[in-house]
């Protein structure tokens, strides 16, 4: 499936995406944002800022950027958070823009030792809460 690039929540910035999620920076080749449904405390997205279906499609000085980026999030995250694992997400199955899903699984916590759930609604924070996520984020970027 390509979507089309006037279409996309991450190429028009629109209302869909900001319900979703928090612009937190601006990387290499990639934007990151915090996801509004906190259950997997810290739980944040990396998007790719061109309009590509898959990591397979990028030039491999693009690829490698990217998974840079990707990587300096997960490491930002680390820090921040403790988590004992970071699960990394990218289906693309709805939506045709190249993104990882990145979170974090705590010993005990929602899903330890099985899969992220992609929206599981449990858990929204007031914007304090988030701006205080953000900027754990942010610190360790």
């Amino acid at each position: 499936m390509q979507s089309n690039p006037a279409e996309c929540l991450y190429c028009t910035n629109n209302e869909t995406l900001h319900s979703l999620m928090i612009p937190i920076a601006e990387l290499r080749v990639s934007r990151v944002f915090l996801f509004k449904e906190q259950t997997y405390r810290g739980r944040c997205l990396v998007a790719y800022n061109g309009h590509v279906n898959d990591l397979n499609e990028l030039s491999d000085e693009q690829r490698n950027l990217f998974m840079a980026d990707v990587v300096q999030v997960t490491r930002a995250m680390q820090r921040a958070f403790r988590p004992e694992k970071i699960n990394y997400g990218a289906y693309s199955d709805k939506l045709s823009h190249l993104h990882f899903h990145l979170a974090p699984k705590y010993v005990n916590g929602p899903d330890y030792g099985d899969t992220f759930k992609m929206n599981p609604g449990k858990l929204y924070l007031t914007d304090a809460e988030y701006q205080i996520l953000i900027n754990m984020v942010k610190a360790n970027l």
